[in-house]
């Protein structure tokens, strides 16, 4: 069993934090391709956690990241898709390629909303991509060098906890389909 953060707020009442982060997960028509170019028993993250980082937020209360992402601007559905790759250090990831505009502004949104609501999050340049694994295998980033996959229909971003390696989506808002 992992540790439970626990924030005190003035006057003594106590608040359970947890590592949270926003993300768009791509359907399994978009994961079961990539998954299959990739090298057979290669130490792959589990693709039912493979998804896109918007923003990482670390160990802040869910319920009032909840209450912030439902004031962010509802943005129109759009594509992606995933081609080609790269790493950081040893982790080897998928490109995000498509509607790159799109998914800037809905990450800006959200970002924004969470940094005027006083949830800072990382100031690095936004990188979209998704990490397949944290093992440094050549014959993985050889896999994504030539994958192109088929696009995908962005239609929600999703809130999720990272606990002890698990996720579990908190919540999803839905993008706006008639865009």
């Amino acid at each position: 069993m992992g540790r439970c953060a626990v924030r005190w707020r003035p006057g003594g009442s106590r608040v359970v934090l947890t590592r949270l982060f926003v993300a768009v997960f791509p359907p399994s028509s978009a994961v079961e391709p990539l998954k299959s170019c990739l090298p057979s028993g290669a130490e792959l993250t589990r693709p039912s956690k493979w998804h896109v980082t918007l923003v990482f937020l670390g160990e802040v209360p869910p319920d009032e990241v909840a209450a912030v992402l439902d004031d962010v601007p509802v943005a129109s559905n759009f594509t992606l898709r995933l081609a080609g790759g790269g790493r950081f250090g040893s982790a080897a990831w998928a490109a995000v390629r498509g509607d790159l505009p799109a998914l800037g502004r809905l990450r800006a949104d959200v970002r924004n909303a969470l940094t005027a609501a006083g949830f800072p999050s990382d100031d690095r340049p936004y990188r979209p991509h998704l990490t397949v694994t944290y093992r440094g295998d050549p014959a993985i980033g050889g896999a994504l060098a030539g994958y192109v996959g088929d696009s995908w229909t962005v239609d929600e971003f999703a809130l999720v906890d990272s606990h002890d390696g698990e996720y579990e989506t908190l919540r999803t808002w839905p993008l706006d389909s008639s865009g």
